[in-house]
């Protein structure tokens, strides 16, 4: 069956899951940290049933100080740069352990979680190697709060063009992080996988829902999750919901779906705010001048177009983001 075929339960205001997170409270995420945020929806949208494999980065440590724990199912921590290779492990040993009844007759997902450095950096070769095995019940999200984080704020592949962190500076001849984002749901859908989705807690039934979907989906399935970082981005902790709005209100971080090589835009932004609004917000690119925001709008605004080719390419009825 088709990924566009496949049934799943979606989120709305009505079904909203009820009963205990599956991340317990008492974690210590910073305040205003839209990455704990999303992981809390994520595993709200999953329930208990399921298996995680958590690479080494903010979540883990925030979550788990030995001999403490805020997982409320089987969890694993594992190095910076494999949790795609483990996830896939488990993944294969339950399986087996189906196929032998030795284990639950029923799908249990495996779901792997890293940052943008443990995904799109680091953990690279682990994730392509995952998804082109075409693992039934694998999920991998990323994260991603553009740098890495939890060891000082350091850039990543991920991190924006003109934001400033220790390792690409603001100064006199530079304009902090000089390259643009890696499009990582673009090289997750070059694999074949059936399904690839970018999602925000600013958005959050669409979120939950993309995650309901990835765990019906027979196959890997890659989620791309904005994760604002009040302490990277010297961004009011407040605004966090605000801010996941703005970025996919100006079109720097639209909210799209691949089923099957087809893209689906799930929120189409005809009138856009200007990126400006969003950029003032943060004190990573407080540097930056006039013109070099509107050299990050037309880049915007071009990358956008191309989404919106690529969705218009596919006779698919666009949906809204919830």
């Amino acid at each position: 069956m088709r990924a566009s075929e496949t049934p799943y339960e979606k989120v709305t205001a009505k079904t909203f899951p009820k009963g205990p997170d599956a991340l317990a409270p008492g974690h210590r995420a910073c305040q205003g940290c839209g990455e704990v945020l999303a992981l809390r929806l994520i595993l709200k949208a999953l329930g208990t049933d399921c298996i995680a494999v958590s690479a080494t980065g903010c979540m883990e440590v925030c979550t788990a100080p030995f001999p403490q724990s805020s997982w409320r199912m089987p969890w694993i921590h594992v190095a910076f740069e494999n949790a795609a290779a483990v996830a896939s492990g488990v993944e294969c040993a339950v399986q087996v352990l189906r196929r032998k009844n030795r284990g639950p007759d029923r799908r249990i997902p495996v779901i792997a979680v890293a940052g943008d450095g443990g995904t799109a950096d680091i953990g690279i070769q682990a994730l392509s190697g995952a998804l082109e095995r075409g693992h039934e019940d694998f999920i991998y999200v990323c994260l991603d709060n553009e740098a890495y984080m939890n060891t000082g704020i350091q850039r990543s592949s991920e991190t924006p063009f003109g934001a400033s962190t220790t390792t690409s500076p603001a100064g006199v001849k530079t304009k902090g992080q000089m390259t643009w984002k890696k499009d990582m749901p673009a090289i997750a859908a070059a694999h074949g996988v059936p399904y690839v989705a970018t999602a925000s807690p600013a958005f959050h039934l669409d979120l939950m829902s993309k995650v309901r979907r990835a765990a019906a989906i027979h196959g890997p399935a890659y989620l791309h999750v904005y994760s604002s970082c009040p302490t990277g981005w010297r961004l009011k902790p407040e605004l966090a919901v605000t801010i996941g709005k703005l970025a996919v209100n100006t079109r720097i971080f639209p909210l799209y779906e691949v089923l099957d090589g087809r893209y689906v835009l799930n929120r189409r932004v005809d009138k856009p705010v200007p990126v400006g609004d969003y950029i003032k917000l943060q004190g990573r690119f407080r540097h930056l001048k006039d013109p070099d925001i509107a050299f990050i709008q037309a880049r915007v605004d071009e990358e956008y177009e191309r989404i919106v080719k690529l969705t218009d390419a596919f006779p698919v009825e666009v949906q809204a983001a919830g």
